[in-house]
Order: C-alpha cells, then structure tokens, then sequence
C-alpha cells in the first residue's frame, strides 16, 4: 500500500483528506475505501504472485493497482466498475500498470464471466448474499472476499472464513 500512494487516485477535492483512515467520496455514489479495511481485506484475499484477480467495484482503481502490485509482472488484474467516468479516471492513475486494467460493467452482470475464471475475486460493495453469479467465475482453488452482512467473508469452494469487525460499504448493484 505504501508503493501505491491512495492520492494518485482521489478527486481533488479528496486529496485533503488523504491521511485519514475514514472512506472517502469519489463521486457517482462511490467511495475509495478506507486504508484499514483495504488492508483487512486484501489480507484475507491472500493474493499471489501470478494470480489473476476480479476487482469488483474497482471505483478510484486504487485496490486495483494493489493488487497488480501484490500479483506481479507475471499476475493480471481487472477492474470493473458501473460508473464509467470512475473507469475513465482510474484507467488514467492506472497508465504504466500493463498488468492492470479497468472496464466499464456491464449493468444487470455480476464481473466478467468472459474472463474468468479468476484465482481471487475483491468485492468493494456490500451485499446480504453470496452472489452465484461471482462463485462461478472463480478458479477451482480460488478465494473470493466480499463484505457479506456487515462482515467481510473470505469464500472458497470449499467454505467461509469470516474477518473481526464489522464494516459498511455501498451496496452491490
């Protein structure tokens, strides 16, 4: 996270609040996550060098170029978000990162069946239940975390590992 400085990634506007550990607006009823649940949650995603990666909800890109970091020259990372001028302005902070990528969601789809399947699966928006949609697209031995009923739940095929605390997101749409 200190390589990928969460500034690079923020509106202007956002840029004053950059060190504190609180979600901040983005803009298209978004949010950049705060620092401390991006940590729990890319701990609990376990990401690997090599690894392809599903960032769902990608917003600013900033998870994103975490994780392309964290997987390497030799992993990928896609982000898919709704709102394309968040997609615009991530694919720019994302310029120099050819193992990273952002696209616009397709709306009424769940990530990118077409891409898949996917060694880890990060969804930055709440939901009260595991979408199958996403379940599908993950790889036999991949883990998918999401924030499930105020909790964020690391899911493999073959169970669940819930993380302490308890955390609000925007909702999965």
């Amino acid at each position: 996270m200190e390589l990928t400085p969460r500034a690079d990634f923020l509106p202007r506007a956002a840029r004053r609040f950059v060190d504190q550990d609180r979600a901040l607006e983005i803009g298209y009823g978004a949010t950049n996550s705060q620092p401390s649940t991006v940590r729990a949650m890319l701990e609990l995603l376990a990401a690997r060098p090599g690894d392809r990666v599903l960032d769902v909800g990608s917003g600013s890109g900033w998870t994103t170029a975490i994780l392309a970091r964290l997987v390497g020259p030799e992993g990928s990372v896609l982000g898919v978000e709704l709102e394309e001028p968040l997609v615009r302005r991530s694919a720019a902070a994302l310029a120099g990162m050819p193992n990273a990528r952002v696209r616009v969601a397709v709306p009424g789809a769940l990530g990118s069946p077409e891409d898949g399947p996917f060694d880890r699966i990060l969804v930055s928006a709440a939901t009260n239940t595991v979408p199958q949609d996403l379940l599908d697209q993950l790889a036999p031995e991949g883990a998918m975390v999401l924030p499930l009923a105020g909790r964020l739940v690391r899911i493999t095929h073959e169970g669940r590992e819930t993380a302490p605390g308890h955390y609000q997101f925007v909702p999965l749409r």
